[in-house]
Formats: structure tokens, C-alpha cells, sequence
């Protein structure tokens, strides 16, 4: 017997088996996973696999969790008196140890187990970079085969550890196309793979994965936090962080009210931002446009098919929970990062520097001051740090046109998997 369940959000009806899919009688609505242990406890297992509440059994491979712990440089700068951080990314010096240096390899990790606990053979995965660098990751470290698709722009994004530059998930770049595109692209590289696509935010075990930064928060905090601030592209983060809450709140020890959460976008590529400030449950398709991602900094939260509209997703954790959107525009970016750094001793990528700018807009406007306890789920940082001590690589992609035909597809494949 499982020790969870996948239940839709909008009708109830609860699938046994269900490794990505959304409900058939609510096409639009989002699955959730409900655990029958109502309780939260940690095992025995090390890092993030010691938690509960993941759709996993028995996982064959280690996998590393965040740190978090209470700031004092940053949150004396800033003026927040209780501030904890979860560092996603790598720091040695405060036990964190993600060698991807992104909080996107709890979701890799727990997306492979539970696809290898499904009897899959591997998965088609596409990314900004980020995931795509923590599924091509996990991929080597779990023996399980992977392809990786992203858009070339965002090749900047793609290095590897250099002893394992060469470990078996071929990365393939849409040369012609953005983040949608490569969606797109690698849901029909799937099919001619006779390999599943790795299936976004429907995916439960992405959204519990990214969910481990809760887990772990609440479990050395001994709380839920009042506020939870968090940079966002596809939304998947910032829902995991909403669900794993909502079980929190049943279990009783941990709070009685959810986090407001607090979610932030790069300008002027902010097209969430922009509809929730209006009260929009749908996006706006001249916030969609393509030529205002190059304006970003952050091409990695440039994600054109977010889960914002649909049922259990973005718009409706913000209601729920109270929440508020930010635009950040670049500079702040950059000054938030150099404020971290300073102040805490870390490097940060720039999406983490969203989510700490966002912050920094909270307690300049007094969104957030002395009412509670505040999280800010650091994305990804020590890069620099982690360049110093490991050698990488950058990955050697295999080019191909979003409009590809089954032919070049197959071709490509047949060259990229020898």
C-alpha cells in the first residue's frame, strides 16, 4: 500500500496511480497528493529524502537538502527582525551542498524517483536552465535516462560539473524559439522517444520536490512563517510551497494561518505580476510577448505557459493565502544580490536576487515589518563559491528548429543517444 494518494483539487476524485495527468472529468484543474500520515515527521534518511511527505518509497540515490537558518546581516539591513533564509544552492560552510547550486534539484530528484518507482525508463524534460541543469544532474548521480530541451538562448545557463560533462542526458537547444517553445519541442521529442515529457506543474512529485524548502523551513524553524518570498517563472515553486502549507495547517502543530505569499517577477517580463495587480485570472497576452524577455536578466522565470489561471494554481494561492505579486526591474536585481553577498557572505544567481529585491520592496512599502516570522527562499546561489571548488563545463547541445520535422527529430536522436 502507498502511503499517499493523488486527489483532484477541483472534483475529488482520487487516482491511485497517477504518475502526470491531469483529472479527466477537469482538465483544468490541478492534482494534488494527499498523505494518509496527517502528521509531519522527519526519518531516518539523510537530506531531503528524511521527510514524509514525498511521493517516494524507497530512493536509491543521496540527495542533499537546503539549509536554512536565522540571517542576521541581511535581516538587520533591511529591518526584518525575524528573518530566516532558505539557501538553495551551494554553501558548505552552512551545509548546503546542491551541486547545481538551484532548488530545482529537489524537483529533478523526486520527479527520477518516482518515475523509476512508476516503471519508467527515462523522461523528456525542458527547461530555461536551471531544472535542466539539475535533471541532467540527477540523471548521472541517479543512473536514469534523461533528454534535456531548452531554448538557445538560455544556453548561458547550462554547465555541468566536469566529471560529469559527459553523463548520458543529451541536452538539445531550440535554436529559433524561448522557453515556450522548447515545451513545445521536447513534448514532441517525447513522442518520437517513446519516452514520457517530464509534465510541469501537473507533475506532483515536481511540486512536492520543490516543496522540500517548506519541509525543511517549518522543520528547523519549529513554525510556519507568516510571509514566504519566492522569485517565480512557471509558478510550480510557489504552489509547492502553498500545498505543503495547506498540510502543515492540518496537522495542527505549526500555525493556524498560511503564509502570505510573496511572489516576484524580473521586468518587464512580468506578465503574472501584471494580472494579479489587476485582478486577472487570465493573463494578458501583450505581457506574453517575446521581445521583453531579452530585456530580463532572469531569462530562467521567462515562462510564457505558467500555472497561474488554472484551478489550484498561482491566482488562486495568492487569494488563499493573501498573497502579493512584485515586478523587480534589473538594477534592483543587482543591487539586492550585492546587498546578500555583503551582508550574508554568499554569492546569489539572479533569480534568487528577485525574490530577495522583492523583499526589499516589502519592507520599504511595510507589507511586511514585525507581525510574524518571514522565509525567503533563496533559488539558487554560490555558483562563485562552487567554481572555486569543482571544476565545470559547459554542455555541448544538439541544435535543432522548433519546427522540426518527425524525421529530423528521429534523426537528431538516433546522433545525439549513440
Amino acid at each position: 500500500m502507498s502511503h499517499f494518494s493523488i486527489v483532484c483539487r477541483k472534483c475529488g476524485k482520487m487516482l491511485e496511480n497517477a504518475y502526470c495527468a491531469f483529472c479527466e472529468h477537469c482538465v483544468n484543474a490541478l492534482l494534488v497528493t494527499q498523505y494518509k500520515d496527517k502528521e509531519f515527521s522527519c526519518g531516518q534518511a539523510e537530506g531531503a529524502w528524511k521527510f514524509n511527505w514525498l511521493p517516494v518509497h524507497s530512493p536509491g540515490f543521496r540527495q542533499p537538502g537546503p539549509a536554512v537558518y536565522r540571517s542576521e546581516g541581511f535581516a538587520r539591513k533591511i529591518g526584518i527582525p525575524e528573518l530566516y533564509i532558505c539557501f538553495c544552492g551551494y554553501w558548505p560552510e552552512k551545509g548546503a551542498h546542491l551541486k547545481t547550486c538551484t532548488f530545482k534539484e529537489f524537483e529533478a530528484a523526486v520527479v527520477i524517483q518516482n518515475a523509476m518507482e512508476n516503471g519508467m525508463q527515462g523522461l523528456v524534460a525542458a527547461s530555461a536552465g536551471n531544472t535542466a541543469r539539475a535533471f541532467a544532474h540527477l540523471s548521472s548521480v541517479a543512473g536514469f535516462p534523461a533528454i534535456i530541451v531548452v531554448p538557445s538562448m538560455c544556453l548561458s545557463e547550462m554547465w555541468y560539473l566536469g566529471d560529469e560533462a559527459s553523463g548520458g542526458a543529451p541536452t538539445i537547444a531550440v535554436s529559433d524559439g524561448d522557453y515556450a517553445d522548447s515545451i513545445n519541442t521536447a513534448k514532441r521529442i517525447a513522442i518520437v522517444a517513446g519516452m514520457p515529457f517530464e509534465g510541469g506543474v501537473k507533475n506532483i512529485a515536481k511540486r512536492d520536490g520543490l516543496g522540500i524548502a517548506m519541509l525543511e523551513a517549518v522543520s528547523t524553524m519549529g513554525m510556519l512563517p507568516r510571509h514566504y518570498f519566492q522569485a517565480v517563472g512557471s509558478g510550480a515553486g510557489a504552489i509547492a510551497a502553498w500545498e505543503m502549507s495547506e498540510r502543515f495547517l492540518k496537522d495542527g502543530r505549526f500555525g493556524k494561518v498560511l503564509p502570505a505569499l510573496h511572489l516576484a517577477q524580473n521586468l518587464p517580463f512580468a506578465p503574472m505580476t501584471k494580472a494579479y495587480l489587476k485582478k486577472s485570472r487570465e493573463l494578458f497576452p501583450e505581457d506574453l510577448d517575446f521581445a521583453l524577455v531579452s530585456e530580463t536578466t532572469t531569462r530562467v522565470l521567462s515562462n510564457r505557459y505558467p500555472a497561474y489561471g488554472v484551478l489550484g494554481g498561482v491566482y488562486d494561492a495568492l487569494e488563499a493565502t493573501g498573497g502579493v505579486m512584485y515586478g523587480v526591474a534589473n538594477e534592483e536585481v543587482y543591487a539586492a544580490m550585492d546587498l546578500f553577498e555583503e551582508t550574508e557572505g554568499i554569492d546569489l544567481v539572479p533569480a534568487a536576487g528577485v525574490a530577495a529585491a522583492a523583499l526589499i520592496q516589502a519592507t520599504r512599502s511595510g507589507k511586511v515589518g514585525t507581525d510574524g516570522p518571514v522565509l525567503l527562499n533563496i533559488t539558487g546561489g554560490g555558483e562563485r563559491r562552487l567554481k572555486r571548488d569543482r571544476a565545470v563545463k559547459r554542455v555541448s547541445p544538439y541544435l535543432i528548429s522548433k519546427n522540426a520535422s518527425e524525421n529530423e527529430i528521429e534523426k537528431l536522436l538516433n546522433y545525439a543517444m549513440r
